[in-house]
């Protein structure tokens, strides 16, 4: 009885992650056949339809026969067999060179435990296609908030500079910020392309009133001011000025670590 090709790892092609990279196709002959039918073509068409080619590597085909007749004579019927599969492969798209291996292995034997023998001759009367594929890119990172710089930042992340605070209404840089500036500083000479906005924040205004006043010029600007003696510092460094933009955020992006962290200037990157 003529048995229908199928997949036996069906179609995971199109859910592959980095940990999958390759899926074995079984096509299944009658006895002493090599050809395959309408239906088998179909769905041989069906499994290339289904497969990103533009991600195969390699491809190896191995053919089998059960365990009857002679040692030679099973050799050329799997073998027929596999070239029957690379023949329909060629003919459908796939490219010659990634067919690494056209291989006809001869019978399978039967275990000895076997239940039902008809049924484990028919599964071994069969041509397995193994498709390798490449490597899938990496997956696209998602933002997130660091505490430091780091080499491998995307745009969208933020950068919270724990040592870069503010005294309560100053806008002024501490000696301790601009030591933590330093090494910034030395960071960003080094990783050139990358791009942010400086960030500007405070703390201890009521919910209403969004922005604070700067006590040494006395006007409500005092989170812009902050990101702009960031900006202003980082330019006197030799820092590109076109590298980098500053915006005053308010009181609307707090912490919840307490009032004095939000005292303080985050970098947003906008390209890296």
């Amino acid at each position: 009885m003529k048995r229908s090709l199928y997949i036996l790892l069906l179609f995971l092609v199109s859910n592959l992650s980095i940990a999958q990279e390759e899926t074995v196709y079984s096509v299944y002959f009658d006895v002493n056949k090599f050809n395959l039918d309408d239906k088998q073509g179909n769905n041989v068409v069906a499994f290339i339809k289904a497969i990103d080619t533009a991600r195969i590597e390699t491809i190896q085909i191995y053919g089998y026969c059960d365990d009857r007749g002679k040692d030679a004579y099973n050799f050329k019927l799997s073998t027929n067999r596999a070239n029957t599969i690379r023949d329909t492969l060629l003919g459908r798209g796939i490219k010659n060179k990634i067919i690494v291996t056209i291989e006809g292995k001869g019978r399978i034997l039967l275990e000895e435990d076997i239940d039902n023998v008809t049924e484990a001759r028919s599964k071994n009367r069969r041509v397995d296609v193994t498709v390798n594929f490449k490597p899938l890119p990496p997956p696209k990172l998602e933002p997130g908030v660091y505490s430091a710089l780091k080499k491998d930042l995307i745009a969208g992340d933020r950068v919270y500079l724990d040592n870069i605070l503010f005294e309560r209404g100053s806008s002024k840089l501490t000696t301790k910020s601009k030591q933590e500036l330093d090494k910034m500083a030395k960071f960003l000479m080094k990783y050139k392309n990358i791009q942010f906005e400086i960030q500007g924040h405070i703390c201890c205004t009521p919910s209403f009133q969004k922005e604070a006043i700067d006590k040494d010029t006395r006007k409500r600007e005092l989170s812009k001011n902050r990101a702009f003696a960031v900006y202003k510092y980082l330019v006197s460094k030799k820092i590109t000025p076109t590298r980098m933009t500053y915006k005053g955020y308010g009181n609307t992006v707090p912490l919840g670590k307490g009032t004095e962290y939000d005292r303080r200037v985050e970098l947003m990157i906008t390209k890296a």
